[in-house]
């Protein structure tokens, strides 16, 4: 059926129309090795992916299926400590995160002896920061079926912007905004999951996400986003934050969760792939955040935000 939905994206109001003709499948020749997308063509592309979107018609990877059924068992608030265990270690890259993590000084472990095993790391860190590292693999499993190189590239800068979001998010949480850092942790590692989706899908359209000075991916990317975290059931307080980061202004003094996300996104020192507007922030002295944290607390919490993202995994795809 026909969609319309409105966005506000960059101050300004877009809509995204996916007309009927759009959702039928993709030509072959768009998928076809090396062939060229038209400009008509890539908006009839966008068009087809978001309509999907919006149908529910969401695929995810036989991975990031496996994860979500790991996800959903942790959530149970009957799962017991030794079934939490079994679980972790049933996946290897969790099971070196969450030892990793509980090693930070973020989480406790500088001063004391160094966690060497998953039930003192899960014991260290509990269950909530558990659940943000189950939604970071599962963020991450988007990349993993990935076959050009420039999108793969694309990617793997992708996932180190996000950890590097995510643990910003946290510090600012803990010492500036004053909202739940748990909570800023996990909206920092999904709040690039309509990104992945859509890298992941752009792999059917050669081109797809080159050269877009009309900003029809971004537009995708938001409406795809708010059906990828309604399938992955992203509470209602992170995804509407989520929502409202594109274009949104901060308030002063920062203390909400979108504050918390705007400025872990503008001080993460590696940018979104798919962010092509990003400006360069003014010296410390001169911006309005002067007044809310000296350039020494910043320079903290950045470095302790950076020992935490090393700790959430490299940015190199597996």
């Amino acid at each position: 059926m026909p969609w319309r939905r409105a966005i506000t994206h960059c101050g300004y109001a877009a809509t995204i129309r996916a007309p009927a003709a759009v959702a039928r499948p993709p030509p072959a020749a768009w998928r076809h090795p090396g062939a060229i997308i038209t400009r008509v063509n890539k908006l009839e592309a966008f068009g087809y992916i978001a309509a999907q979107a919006v149908r529910g018609e969401i695929t995810f990877p036989t991975s990031v299926n496996a994860v979500l059924r790991l996800q959903l068992a942790l959530d149970d608030p009957d799962c017991h400590i030794d079934e939490a265990i079994r679980l972790v270690l049933s996946e290897p890259q969790l099971a070196a995160r969450t030892v990793a993590m509980a090693n930070t000084a973020t989480f406790g472990g500088s001063g004391g002896a160094p966690v060497t095993n998953v039930r003192s790391a899960v014991g260290r860190i509990g269950y909530r920061r558990l659940q943000a590292l189950v939604a970071s693999l599962v963020v991450r499993q988007f990349g993993n079926r990935i076959v050009d190189p420039g999108l793969r590239s694309k990617a793997e800068q992708l996932w180190e912007h996000t950890t590097h979001v995510a643990a910003i998010a946290h510090s600012l949480a803990r010492r500036i905004t004053g909202i739940d850092p748990d909570t800023a942790l996990f909206a920092g590692i999904v709040h690039e999951v309509g990104a992945f989706y859509l890298l992941a899908r752009a792999d059917e359209f050669p081109g797809l996400l080159d050269d877009d000075p009309e900003n029809w991916g971004a537009l995708c990317e938001d409406v795809v986003s708010v059906e990828v975290m309604k399938k992955l059931s992203i509470p209602p307080l992170v995804a509407e934050a989520i929502g409202d980061m594109r274009g949104s202004w901060l308030n002063m003094p920062p203390g909400t969760l979108l504050d918390t996300l705007l400025l872990a996104n503008q001080y993460a020192p590696v940018p979104s792939p798919l962010d092509g507007k990003r400006a360069a922030l003014p010296p410390h002295d001169e911006s309005a955040v002067d007044f809310v944290f000296d350039e020494q607390t910043l320079d903290e919490i950045l470095a302790e935000a950076a020992e935490t993202a090393r700790a959430m995994g490299d940015a190199l795809l597996v």
